[in-house]
């Protein structure tokens, strides 16, 4: 009988995952969305794309039955937290 091994790709593929999770982690941008300001549900992305559009878009925060909340219109005034960084921000 032959025995295969098999340990050195299951290794691989589970570096590449951990290393995907890793750089997702890291992103120092900010989720987007295309949002109506007044009334805060999420557009498509293109009523976003030019000055003929409805939308604007939100930084970070979350989204709910259509809705955001917790974030703002103002890309500066939200900061992603990374891997590794103290998890504060201001508000």
């Amino acid at each position: 009988m032959i025995r295969r091994k098999l340990r050195s790709g299951t290794v691989v593929l589970g570096g590449m995952g951990v290393l995907a999770a890793t750089l997702t982690a890291c992103s120092s941008e900010p989720d987007e969305r295309c949002v109506d300001p007044v009334t805060q549900e999420v557009l498509p992305s293109y009523e976003c794309e030019d000055s003929t559009g409805s939308g604007k878009y939100y930084y970070g925060g979350s989204s709910h039955n259509n809705r955001v909340s917790g974030g703002s219109f103002d890309k500066s005034a939200v900061e992603r937290d990374g891997f590794g960084s103290s998890g504060s921000s201001g508000g």
